[in-house]
């Protein structure tokens, strides 16, 4: 079982950069794909990006590629969401979590189980 919190949320203007990072208990952090998600008022959550256990494979919603860039620290159980240039619509609360389950091509990463969650942190971009 793993524990999450998330942090760095805030208030930036259109075109501003945040990182987002979301730190897990445990010492089975490493072997869990670890995603980002969010959820803006009103509307259902949303995948945004994951990554696997090494970091080295990742994946992300068309929205926010180019300007989002996942990553993880194993050794301090954190895995983050850099966060450019962004957008009004990209106001939200955004949530990680993880899966226990392999890294496969067979399916797409924003379909995967993920079993723990955290609690939230809101992102607000003002226009």
């Amino acid at each position: 079982q793993v524990q999450l919190v998330e942090s760095g949320g805030g208030l930036v203007q259109a075109g501003g950069s945040l990182r987002l990072s979301c730190v897990g208990s445990g010492r089975t952090f490493s072997s869990y794909v670890m995603g980002w998600f969010r959820q803006a008022a009103g509307k259902e959550r949303e995948f945004v990006a994951a990554c696997n256990w090494s970091g080295r494979m990742t994946y992300y919603t068309y929205s926010v590629k180019g300007r989002f860039t996942i990553s993880r620290d194993n050794a301090k159980n954190t895995v983050y969401l850099q966060m450019n240039n962004l957008k009004p619509e990209d106001t939200a609360v955004y949530y990680c979590a993880a899966a226990s389950t392999i890294w496969s091509g067979d399916r797409s990463p924003e379909r995967y189980e993920y079993n723990y969650w955290g609690q939230g942190t809101q992102v607000t971009v003002s226009s």
